[in-house]
C-alpha cells in the first residue's frame, strides 16, 4: 500500500511532560509523500514543524502513531523497529538552515567525508563527490574553503553532502532562511529538481512564502496539527 510514498506518518502525536505540564508539540499528524515530491510545511515559529521533522528523521520518536519509510514500518510510537542509526543513514538527508559545513574542509572534502562514513573508498568518493557539486552546478567551487563560497553556494554544497547516501528521503529545515529572495528561490527550486531527479521525497519546513510555487504540496501548521493547504500534483 505504501509502494509509492516515500513517507507516510500515521496519525503521529508527540507530547511532552503530563497532566498540568503537558504539551502536546503535534497532535495527529498524517502526512503522505510521493518519491518525486516535494513538500513545503508552513508555519509560525513554535507551531510544531520540527517536530514533526524529527520524528521523520528519526531523532525524536512520536508518543503515539507510526512512522513508515519506503513501505517499511520504522517508528511504532517510541517504538524503533528496527535500527533506527543505520536506517537514518541508508535512507534519510539532512539539510538545515546553516549549511553547517565543515569550515576547515573544502567543498568537495566536506561531501567526500560524508561518502567515505558510507564506506566507499577515497577514490570513488572523491569520484561521487565531484559528481555531485557538478549535478549542483558548484563544481568549479570544489577546492573552495566555505568561507570563499556564498551562501547559496554554501547551501548547494550541504544539499550535495545530503545527497551522498542517495536517500529515499530528504528533510530540510529552514534552508533559506539566512539568503535574500533571489537566492532563496535557485535553493527551493534546486529541492524540486533533486526530488525528481533522484526520486526523493522532500519535505522543506520554511517561513518563506516566496517560491511556494516551486512545490507540489503545501502543508500548513498551527497548534500542533497539520492541514493540507493545496496541491499542485496531477
Amino acid at each position: 500500500m505504501n509502494d509509492h510514498f516515500a513517507i507516510t506518518t500515521d496519525n503521529i502525536t508527540k507530547i511532552y511532560g503530563s497532566g498540568n505540564t503537558e504539551v502536546v508539540a503535534m497532535r495527529d499528524v498524517s502526512l503522505n509523500v510521493r518519491r518525486g515530491e516535494v513538500v513545503a510545511l508552513l508555519g509560525p515559529s513554535g507551531s510544531g514543524k520540527s517536530t514533526v521533522l524529527t520524528a521523520i528523521g528519526l531523532i525524536n520518536p512520536p508518543t503515539s502513531g507510526r512512522v513508515i519509510i519506503n513501505g517499511t514500518l520504522v517508528l511504532d510510537g517510541p517504538v524503533a523497529r528496527t535500527n533506527l542509526r543505520s536506517f537514518r543513514r541508508q535512507h534519510i538527508g539532512f539539510v538545515f538552515q546553516k549549511s553547517n559545513l565543515i569550515p576547515f574542509l573544502t567543498a568537495l572534502e566536506n561531501v567526500q567525508i560524508a561518502l567515505e562514513l558510507n564506506d566507499l573508498s577515497p577514490s570513488r568518493a572523491r569520484t561521487r563527490a565531484l559528481e555531485l557539486l557538478d549535478q549542483l552546478g558548484v563544481a568549479d567551487r570544489a577546492g573552495n574553503l566555505p568561507s570563499m563560497l556564498s551562501g547559496g553556494q554554501q547551501q548547494r554544497v550541504a544539499v550535495a553532502r545530503a545527497l551522498a547516501n542517495q536517500p529515499s528521503i530528504i528533510l530540510a529545515d529552514e534552508p533559506t532562511a539566512a539568503l535574500d529572495s533571489h537566492r532563496g528561490r535557485q535553493v527551493m527550486e534546486l529541492f524540486a529538481q533533486v526530488a525528481r531527479d533522484h526520486g526523493a521525497g522532500v519535505i522543506v519546513v520554511t517561513h518563506d512564502h516566496r517560491a511556494l510555487d516551486v512545490f507540489d504540496t503545501l502543508y500548513e501548521m498551527e497548534d500542533g496539527v497539520v492541514t493540507k493547504s493545496s496541491s499542485h500534483a496531477a
